[in-house]
């Protein structure tokens, strides 16, 4: 058995898909790609209150399934810039008013993107570096990566020796054992502590999905959550995309876990817990078995990718973040709260277009 402290990339087991792998081949890239105008709008009328925000951005590292094409900003901040830490850890818009009594922010980004599909007949070209898969198979501050998390892996895996196999059991596991709950705000509290003392696994997909990593990483397998926000409708279910142009409530985490030779491979065991939430489709009704089998391995990009980074230190905010999906403003200070995000003096809009 792999764990975190012997973990899967240090010694694949032989006789395993990682040892028996395919001729190297090059990634083929996406022939439909779809571009999208994403515009995020900041009013304030806060006389007298100094404001500062920080929004998430896609991500600039360009990849066969996303590429951001730039940015624009107008408006009257005293001081705005964007920040770009390496390796996708971070990438952010950060503004500020001295007085906000007529604060304004209009930034528009343009973005391609291709679905994402992973082929097992197919490697990579390279490994990922060493320092970047060490990385994900670490705890954070609310996913863990011993103790409950790998008692909790080891029960699931049992047996099974094939590092695919092992990951497919963690993933139908979490989709046949979570329930999502369209009651909590944003994406969740993402802390996986707390479902694995409770015993009650679920919420929305940075709980979800941020199980699904934290047993990876416990078992050896380098894991991450990949924070972004939903721009475009869906082509599977309709509770999986938007439903008009606004994206103001639209962010959404996804998963990646990896694996020698065939490197980050897609998953997303929220959405078909959402689907089934929404949509209220039956356990066993075929549609939920054909989502569940689809999200092992597929990304629909009706979705952006910001960033993968965890437990985050923003410019100039007074708060370190377990994760940032959500835009963050203060006012004199204060934080404005989140849990309702259309009163928070931003909207975001998303559609598709034609350059």
């Amino acid at each position: 058995m792999h764990s975190a402290n012997t973990p899967l990339i240090d010694s694949p087991p032989e006789g395993t898909s990682t040892s028996r792998l395919p001729p190297v081949r090059a990634q083929e890239l996406p022939g439909d790609w779809r571009t999208y105008e994403i515009v995020t709008t900041v009013t304030l009328k806060s006389s007298g209150q100094a404001a500062r925000f920080w929004l998430p951005l896609p991500s600039s590292q360009e990849s066969i399934y996303q590429r951001t094409l730039g940015h624009t900003w107008q408006g009257n901040p005293s001081r705005a810039g964007i920040l770009r830490q390496p390796d996708g850890a971070l990438e952010l818009l950060q503004c500020e008013w001295p007085d906000a009594a007529n604060a304004s922010l209009r930034l528009v980004t343009h973005v391609s993107i291709a679905d994402r599909h992973f082929d097992v007949t197919r490697r990579s070209i390279a490994p990922d570096r060493d320092d970047i898969l060490r990385r994900n198979l670490q705890a954070t501050s609310l996913i863990p990566n011993d103790g409950l998390a790998k008692q909790l892996g080891e029960r699931i895996v049992g047996r099974i020796k094939d590092p695919v196999a092992q990951v497919k059991a963690i993933y139908d596991w979490i989709c046949e054992n979570t329930i999502y709950d369209p009651s909590l705000p944003g994406c969740g509290s993402g802390n996986i502590h707390q479902q694995l003392i409770s015993g009650q696994y679920g919420g929305r997909s940075a709980d979800i999905n941020g199980l699904f990593v934290s047993v990876c990483r416990s078992i050896g397998i380098p894991a991450r959550c990949v924070y972004g926000l939903r721009i475009g409708r869906s082509r599977l279910f309709r509770s999986l995309g938007l439903r008009s142009d606004d994206a103001t409530q639209g962010q959404h985490v996804r998963a990646e876990f990896y694996l020698p030779g065939y490197g980050w491979i897609p998953v997303d065991p929220s959405d078909v817990r959402r689907a089934a939430a929404y949509e209220a489709i039956p356990e066993h009704d075929s549609r939920l078995t054909s989502l569940k089998r689809i999200l092992f391995g597929v990304w629909e990009m009706n979705w952006t990718a910001f960033h993968v980074g965890t437990d985050l230190r923003l410019p100039e905010h007074p708060d370190r973040l377990p994760f940032f999906v959500m835009p963050e403003l203060y006012l004199n200070g204060q934080r404005v709260n989140e849990a309702h995000p259309a009163k928070m003096a931003y909207s975001i809009s998303a559609r598709q277009v034609e350059l």
